[in-house]
């Protein structure tokens, strides 16, 4: 094995190894998630050279270097505020979800009006339009780091993969028989996974354009699926209470997880693939092993439906956000709430980190989103001027654009000043 290069990953904070091995090309990562302005930098590689033989003494100031550059990432201030750069009237119907690719030099848009629009986030124009949806483009996502295809979920019970470039659409996935109502790339851009009214999960290869495996057992609608980043496990979350984790190389299903008492909301893995969060409509929030399937804690305080639940990047803290109005925040370890943000008039549909983990973007009903403190709960700045209740917000990889979608045909930039 030789080491060729070291780059950065800043979110999560990480080094990543580029290394020959038998004349082909790897890459590994190691992770510095519990990395913070105060880490003692020099132990650090001392412990990172004892367990990586790659990283030789000859390496040792280059690894230092990079720690200390991303220790300075971590200890930047965010007392800016953002600012409105641009509202778009995007279609002509309702829009259903909207995506950035990595760098959030561009975005989609999914609407009723089955298509979908690629967007330039600096100029606001329109770059072009997927048209070959017969019914409502619902899902849709860049294949995120790479961002050069996209997937469009329709209720016409299709799936296309389009170029991100050129528009040209590669291949139409055909086999679910109700609405695709979600889907996901795997991380290393080989796969797609759809979602279905139909109870089913598909999993479709992007090269060749066919059917890999069908992840059969639910006995409900699936709303949300979610790949783990190492690509070997996938988590559906269905209206029949239950979340399953499958194999994604066998389509084999290794767990069910069962505990919640009403439809899950919403499902994802932390970064590490050790944990599991779900939301669901019976209130609650439930934090699971990933390896073993079993039930860790079960995260309490909300006074209605759990509408939605994220892990940071790093995968340390919870976010949940409920029909209540308002949104809590959670120490994966301790499995306490560490802080509430209350403030919305209305359901809080959306929630999710910043890339840097130092904000929390939530979407409500009622025609606001809102940047929160998640340390002390303390709402920064509130986002006004959609007509109608938002239902999806997103920051980019930066942290330094968010973008936001309500039910009146419009989508707002907003910039970082």
């Amino acid at each position: 094995m030789k080491l060729k290069r070291l780059l950065l990953r800043y979110y999560p904070p990480g080094i990543i190894l580029e290394y020959v091995q038998g004349g082909e090309l790897k890459t590994k990562s190691i992770d510095l998630l519990d990395l913070s302005p105060g880490t003692d930098v020099g132990a650090l590689v001392e412990e990172i050279r004892k367990a990586e033989p790659l990283i030789t003494a000859s390496r040792k100031e280059q690894v230092i270097h990079l720690i200390l550059r991303l220790q300075e990432k971590l200890g930047q201030q965010e007392d800016h505020k953002f600012y409105l750069f641009k509202v778009l009237r995007a279609h002509i119907l309702p829009l259903t979800n909207v995506a950035f690719n990595k760098s959030g030099s561009c975005f989609i848009t999914g609407s009723y009006d089955r298509t979908c629009k690629i967007w330039d986030t600096a100029s606001g124009e329109e770059l072009r339009t997927l048209e070959g949806h017969r019914n409502v483009v619902y899902a849709i996502a860049f294949n995120n780091p790479y961002g050069d295809k996209i997937a469009t979920g329709s209720f016409d019970k299709t799936c296309k993969l389009w170029s991100a470039e050129t528009g040209k659409c590669y291949h139409t996935f055909r086999g679910h028989t109700a609405e695709i109502v979600c889907l996901s790339f795997n991380l290393q851009s080989t796969l797609i996974a759809t979602g279905s009214m139909d109870t089913t999960a598909k999993l479709w290869d992007i090269q060749n354009g066919e059917e890999v495996v069908m992840l059969t057992g639910h006995s409900a609608e699936i709303i949300a699926l979610s790949f783990n980043t190492t690509g070997d496990r996938i988590i559906t979350g269905s209206f029949d209470h239950t979340v399953v984790v499958w194999d994604v190389g066998t389509g084999r299903k290794l767990h069910t997880l069962i505990g919640h008492r009403a439809e899950i909301s919403s499902a994802q893995f932390n970064w590490d693939c050790s944990l599991i969060v779900t939301g669901s409509m019976d209130k609650t929030c439930m934090l699971w092993n990933a390896v073993t399937g079993t039930r860790v804690a079960t995260l309490t305080g909300h006074d209605d439906e759990v509408l939605d639940v994220c892990f940071d990047y790093t995968g340390q803290r919870i976010a949940t956000s409920s029909a209540d109005g308002s949104a809590r925040v959670y120490n994966a370890e301790t499995k306490k709430c560490i802080a509430k943000l209350e403030g919305h008039g209305g359901e809080i549909s959306k929630i999710c980190f910043n890339p840097q983990g130092s904000r929390i973007l939530t979407a409500s009903s009622d025609k606001t989103a809102r940047l929160w403190d998640p340390h002390t709960g303390q709402c920064i700045q509130i986002l006004e001027g959609h007509t109608d209740e938002i239902f999806s917000s997103a920051f980019n990889y930066k942290g330094d654009i968010i973008i936001t979608e309500g039910h009146s045909k419009s989508v707002q930039l907003v910039f970082l000043e």
